[in-house]
C-alpha cells in the first residue's frame, strides 16, 4: 500500500540547525560535520586514476541529456516502463542489493538504475517504482568522492542544486575506514504524490532507536528521474519517527 500526502513542508531553521542535512548522511551510519553539513566516510580503496571529484564539468553519461526531446532516453537507456503511473503493491520481483559506500541501496534490472558508469547509477523507470528508486539511489551517492558529477548530472538545474554544491563543498572527504558498520537501513518507501514529471517519495529507514522517515523531490528531467533539491540545499525533509509502518511498501531482504 502506497500512502499519497502533500508535498514538502516549508522548514523555517537556518540549514545547519535542520535535521535533513545531518540525516542526509547520519541516517546511514555516515558521521555528521560540524554545521549539519553532509560528512561523507565509506570503505574501500581509492581507484589510483583520476578522481571522479574532479572530472571536467559536462561529461559523463548524462552530459547535455538537458536538450533531448520529450519522450526521448538517453543512449542505452531501456526499462520496463508498462506499469504507467499505477501504484505497485510489491516490490519488484528483481529487485537486488548493491553497496554504496557503507550502505546499501535496492535497485532493480526492470525500474532501475540499469546503467552503472562510475558514480553515475542511472536510467530509471517513468513510473513510480522508478522515482521510489532514484529518490533512493541518487542522495545516497552524495556521500562519495564523486558526488560532483552525480549533482551536476542527476540533481535539477536551478539555485537549490547551486546551494547544495556550496554546502557540500564545505565539507571535504575523510579518508575511508574499512571497519565501518552501518546505524540505519533502507526497508522501505511510500510515493507521497506521483504525476509524470514530479514525484515526493518517503523513505522508510531503522536505525538503532527505531522507524523515521524523511522525504526526497524527483522530477523527470532529460529523459531520467532527478533529485530536485530545496531552495535551502537540502536533498531530504526533516526526519520524522514512524510508528506504523502498514503504510510503506516494504523492500525486504
Amino acid at each position: 500500500m502506497w500512502l499519497r500526502r502533500g508535498a514538502r513542508a516549508e522548514e523555517s531553521e537556518p540549514y545547519w540547525r535542520q535535521r535533513s542535512w545531518q540525516w542526509s548522511a547520519g541516517f546511514l551510519g555516515i558521521a555528521v560535520v560540524v554545521g549539519g553539513l553532509l560528512a561523507l566516510t565509506s570503505p574501500g580503496t581509492e581507484d589510483a586514476g583520476a578522481d571522479p571529484a574532479r572530472r571536467p564539468a559536462g561529461s559523463g553519461p548524462l552530459a547535455g541529456s538537458a536538450a533531448l526531446k520529450d519522450g526521448e532516453r538517453p543512449g542505452g537507456c531501456t526499462t520496463d516502463d508498462r506499469a504507467g503511473d499505477r501504484l505497485p503493491e510489491a516490490a519488484p520481483k528483481d529487485l537486488k542489493w548493491r553497496e554504496i559506500g557503507i550502505g546499501r541501496v535496492p535497485v532493480s534490472a526492470s525500474a532501475g538504475p540499469t546503467r552503472f558508469q562510475d558514480e553515475v547509477w542511472w536510467c530509471f523507470a517513468h513510473t513510480p517504482m522508478g522515482a521510489a528508486l532514484a529518490a533512493t539511489v541518487i542522495p545516497t551517492q552524495m556521500s562519495e568522492p564523486g558526488w560532483r558529477t552525480v549533482t551536476e548530472q542527476q540533481l535539477v538545474p536551478g539555485d537549490g542544486r547551486e546551494m547544495f554544491t556550496f554546502m557540500r563543498s564545505q565539507s571535504p572527504d575523510r579518508a575511508r575506514r574499512t571497519d565501518a558498520t552501518p546505524a540505519s537501513t533502507y526497508v522501505g518507501v511510500s510515493v507521497l504524490a506521483y504525476t509524470r514529471e514530479a514525484a515526493t517519495v518517503s523513505l522508510l529507514i531503522k536505525g538503532d532507536q527505531g522507524f523515521v522517515a524523511t522525504s526526497v523531490e524527483v522530477r523527470w528531467s532529460g529523459g531520467d528521474w532527478k533529485v530536485q533539491a530545496g531552495g535551502d540545499g537540502s536533498l531530504y525533509t526533516e526526519v520524522s519517527a514512524v510508528q506504523d509502518t502498514n503504510s510503506y511498501l516494504l523492500w525486504g531482504r
